[in-house]
């Protein structure tokens, strides 16, 4: 019951870093695109 409980709270634990990573991932690419569309070059 107890190492059900630790891979249960492992795998939220996982899952909710990785959505946050990815969020932060998105700002970031967008970031960079918008820059890159503003630039003087274009």
């Amino acid at each position: 019951m107890n190492k059900l409980f630790v891979l249960v709270a492992l795998a939220c634990a996982l899952v909710l870093t990785g959505c946050n990573t990815w969020h932060g991932f998105g700002k970031d690419l967008e970031t960079a695109g918008e820059k890159i569309k503003n630039s003087p070059n274009n």
